[in-house]
């Protein structure tokens, strides 16, 4: 490794003899590993060297934060980086420092503090994804509610068995109360609080019945009306990816299956190499709320942006997942991932709409098939909808077009 960064025959030699040299170099093969570039495995070997020196480190010895953070601050002081510098140059060592000595497990970070319903949260998250068989997204969002109430019961000295119900009620009118939060916010808060509830009364860690007093908030159906990108805002955010630079190409792909298949961002992150089928022109897509597959056709556009960004710039990387991080360590792209591609270049663009994520893509989609007279059963199907009511939400809006639906369609068309 070290003969692949250094020329010098002096300075391969120096790198090989000081302390920890297994150490250093299996962090230097796991970054190569993961797609760092040259560059890069310089800087983390330089690193390595100059902590080594400046602790004095020994095989096996751990190390403790604040002691990193003191070494870091003495190290790059004013004198050596004037101009306000010094910050940069010992965040960057320091950070450098921590991912090499947590990937050894050699840092003596404090404690966090534990939540003290921390086992009651686990069991629940285990329930929901044992039992229920959630999707990770679902479990996120009802463990999050759980661990909310849970955290607030503590605050105040109560305990989960002697909760009532207006330990609960206060809970939620405290949150409607921020203001931060929207009614539909507040109201899956409730479901979801709930669901925890009941599966805290089946184990006997809180009163029987408490579960049924939660009673949402009413949400009247025509109290929000989803908003999307207009055609031709969808037009200038598909042209800004129009340039050479890798990340156009990539981030071409991405929007244009979310544009022309209305896909949720979980759906795109999930894509395999092998959901593409070239000889037949077809994509599989998988539906984790509804637990089945869907085939669709793969149209020309769309299949010419995935293959300009396979051949040209995605990372050479033996992971299956179709879109990957240019950034070292290479990994599957996460669904956060795909609302800060969408939000960036819609404010880049001065394109104000209410929501800013890779979501108000999947409503432009089903609002353009609707304006085109398809018929909510076929535009439920084309989203991957559960029921008829997810999608009957974007009639509010043209309710003109849904009397002229037409029964037939070119799926080919619509992408």
């Amino acid at each position: 490794m070290f003969e692949d960064l250094f020329e010098r025959p002096h300075t391969i030699e120096k790198y090989r003899s000081v302390p920890l040299y297994k150490d250093r170099l299996k962090y230097l093969i796991h970054m190569a590993d993961g797609g760092a570039a040259p560059r890069t495995l310089y800087k983390i070997a330089y690193c390595q060297l100059t902590l080594v020196g400046l602790l004095d480190l020994q095989e096996g010895e751990t190390v403790t934060l604040s002691r990193l953070t003191a070494v870091a601050e003495a190290r790059f002081d004013r004198d050596q980086h004037p101009g306000g510098q010094r910050s940069r140059a010992s965040s960057e060592f320091l950070g450098c420092a921590l991912r090499w000595l947590r990937f050894l497990d050699r840092v003596e970070e404090p404690a966090e503090l534990r939540h003290p319903y921390a086992v009651e949260i686990e069991a629940f998250t285990v329930w929901m994804r044992d039992e229920r068989g959630l999707s990770e997204g679902t479990i996120c969002s009802r463990r999050q509610a759980a661990a909310d109430f849970l955290k607030r019961l503590a605050v105040r000295n109560i305990t989960l068995a002697a909760a009532e119900m207006a330990d609960v009620d206060e809970f939620l009118a405290t949150k409607m109360a921020s203001g931060s939060y929207k009614r539909a916010t507040i109201y899956n808060y409730a479901r979801y609080l709930r669901t925890f509830l009941g599966f805290g009364e089946d184990r006997g860690h809180c009163r029987p019945g408490l579960a049924e007093g939660v009673l949402p908030s009413r949400i009247y159906q025509d109290d929000t009306i989803p908003t999307g990108l207009s055609r031709d805002g969808v037009r200038r955010l598909l042209a800004s990816t129009e340039g050479e630079r890798p990340l156009d190409k990539r981030d071409r792909a991405i929007l244009m299956l979310l544009i022309g298949y209305g896909l949720r961002a979980g759906e795109v992150c999930g894509l395999q190499l092998d959901d593409l089928d070239w000889e037949q022109e077809t994509i599989r897509v998988h539906r984790s709320k509804l637990g089945r597959s869907d085939l669709y056709p793969l149209s020309h556009g769309v299949g010419q942006a995935i293959l300009r960004y396979l051949v040209e710039v995605r990372p050479r990387w033996p992971e299956r997942s179709l879109f990957l991080t240019f950034r070292a360590p290479t990994r599957p792209l996460r669904t956060s991932a795909l609302s800060e591609i969408v939000g960036r270049r819609l404010d880049r663009l001065g394109l104000n709409v209410r929501r800013r994520g890779a979501h108000v893509l999947r409503h432009s989609a089903a609002q353009h098939l609707l304006d085109h007279g398809l018929p909510m059963k076929t535009i439920g199907d084309y989203l991957g909808h559960r029921r008829i009511a997810s999608t009957s939400v974007y009639a509010k809006i043209h309710l003109e077009a849904l009397r002229e639906v037409v029964a037939d369609f070119d799926l080919e068309g619509l992408a």
